[in-house]
């Protein structure tokens, strides 16, 4: 892999949570045995050493238990947490899908949080504009792109944040769990606009239970089991490999 093709570096990161071993129960609580010291923390190791690099155009498979990891490091990737050690680099602008309803207002109507995620995604005004009726199009939600987001399914969550990260051609795509929620249909309408991302070099990080999708989506896969990186090959082979574990 030449250097001046990689996009995305992953550099021995792991990551730790400290939890609380105690119930608090106020915010008040919290600060109080912070100041003195009486917290008691359990930690929690999510990532331990992982390392790849993904080439540009690369579309890569994560898979692995509920619990693996696969969602923290697709964050960290994304730049949402910061590893307790090691490093990423990214070469490129991003499109993060990877929670249903993140950077969504559920008070306000569908129409106003494409604004609003759009500019998460650092999408000016001008170019909503331009995209807006593409946009609603694409997501199918018709009449109810005026009604409050609060009043949505997960799939219509799903569709509309699809729709609004990929109505630019991003460098690179990450999709967590999206394509399992929705109708087969919209499902099939989905994968058919990231195989026309892919065919424009859109470098693509893809996570779903479903091992057909993988399979059918990607090229290689990376197989993840409590935090560590168990394999990392062409995704047919990955994949048999882990569900015959």
């Amino acid at each position: 892999m030449k250097k001046n093709d990689i996009v995305i570096d992953v550099d021995s990161v792991s990551m730790v949570f400290n939890m609380s071993k105690e119930k608090i129960d106020s915010i008040k609580e919290y600060v109080i045995r912070l100041a003195k010291g009486r917290l008691i923390y359990t930690q929690f190791t999510a990532l331990t050493d992982i390392s790849f690099q993904v080439a540009r155009g690369e579309v890569v498979g994560l898979v692995g238990l509920n619990g693996s990891g696969k969602s923290t490091l697709l964050k960290i990737i994304a730049g949402v947490m910061k590893p307790t050690s090691g490093h990423v680099e990214v070469r490129g602008n991003i499109a993060p899908l990877i929670e249903v309803g993140a950077g969504f207002n559920g008070n306000l109507s569908g129409k106003e949080n494409i604004y609003l995620n759009g500019y998460l995604l650092g999408f000016d005004r001008k170019f909503i504009n331009e995209h807006i009726d593409e946009i609603i199009e694409f997501s199918e939600l018709g009449e109810f792109i005026d009604v409050p987001l609060k009043n949505y399914s997960s799939g219509m969550k799903s569709r509309l944040g699809f729709s609004i990260a990929t109505s630019v051609n991003p460098k690179i795509l990450i999709v967590d769990e999206v394509l399992s929620v929705g109708d087969f249909k919209f499902q099939e309408k989905c994968k058919k606009r990231i195989a026309e991302m892919m065919d424009r070099d859109t470098t693509v990080l893809f996570v779903s239970h479903s091992i057909a999708q993988v399979k059918e989506l990607c090229s290689r896969c990376i197989w993840l089991e409590k935090g560590r990186m168990v394999m990392d090959g062409e995704a047919k082979e990955v994949c048999e490999a882990y569900m015959s574990k």
